[in-house]
């Protein structure tokens, strides 16, 4: 009983974590912090550390969705109730349907004629799992509403093809780029932190940049020219 109430409890914890500092991400939108340098600070006291306190579009994969919703039945089955880690889970489920509206928004909810190109389909970079991933969630909830999706991923369009036929998969990041007016890196593969900016900046049709994993600077995207939004600055 021990050991699995470790399991569930370690990464039910972890979850929690991500969850708290997404939304911490959304109040430093909101009063003009910067959530990078919040979650540098808190990692400094060893009784927090730095691990798990990266805001985005949400936890994904076959591992933590699944173990926060079976710690929750479990606990429920014995009449307990744990209203944190039920918490956790509303929240990260809301949280690339809220990454959308805040896409969406951007254009007036108008996607009609707009093209928005995605880097990254799997959940974490270095697989092909898609399994919860918050890229295929935010991906699907733009195509519904209208909007014309390019995307690319190093390994996980074969799989993306099978839950999402309808979208245009391109051969490489810059192919995703051409012609849209939104990109979104999904994703943070390694090749998607060294794109050469100013060769997107010439593809795209008045271009927009929605950093989900904040992997570029604010200023230098910026400067170039290109609109940046992140997450939590």
């Amino acid at each position: 009983e021990s050991a699995e109430v470790i399991k569930y409890a370690s990464n039910s914890f972890l979850a929690t974590k991500i969850s708290f500092i997404n939304e911490v991400a959304d109040l430093c939108e909101t009063v003009g912090a910067n959530v990078l340098d919040v979650a540098k600070a808190m990692g400094l006291d060893n009784r927090i550390g730095d691990k798990f306190l990266h805001a985005g579009p949400g936890f994904g994969g076959s591992c933590f969705p699944k173990d926060v919703k079976a710690f929750s039945v479990t606990a429920k089955k014995n009449d307990v109730e744990l209203s944190i880690i039920n918490a956790v889970n509303i929240s990260n489920e809301a949280r690339p349907i809220k990454i959308a509206s805040k896409i969406k928004n951007r254009f007036n909810n108008k996607l009609d004629d707009i093209v928005i190109g995605i880097l990254g389909l799997s959940f974490k970079p270095n697989t092909d799992d898609i399994r919860n991933s918050t890229s295929i969630i935010i991906a699907n909830e733009l195509y519904e509403s209208g909007g014309k999706i390019k995307c690319f991923d190093p390994h996980a369009m074969t799989n993306a093809k099978n839950v999402l036929p309808n979208l245009d998969y391109c051969n490489s990041a810059y192919d995703v780029c051409k012609g849209s007016s939104a990109l979104i890196i999904a994703t943070e593969w390694n090749e998607f932190r060294a794109l050469n900016l100013n060769k997107i900046k010439e593809l795209m049709k008045n271009p927009v940049i929605f950093d989900l994993r904040n992997i570029y600077n604010k200023e230098e995207v910026s400067d170039l020219g290109i609109e940046y939004h992140g997450v939590g600055k």
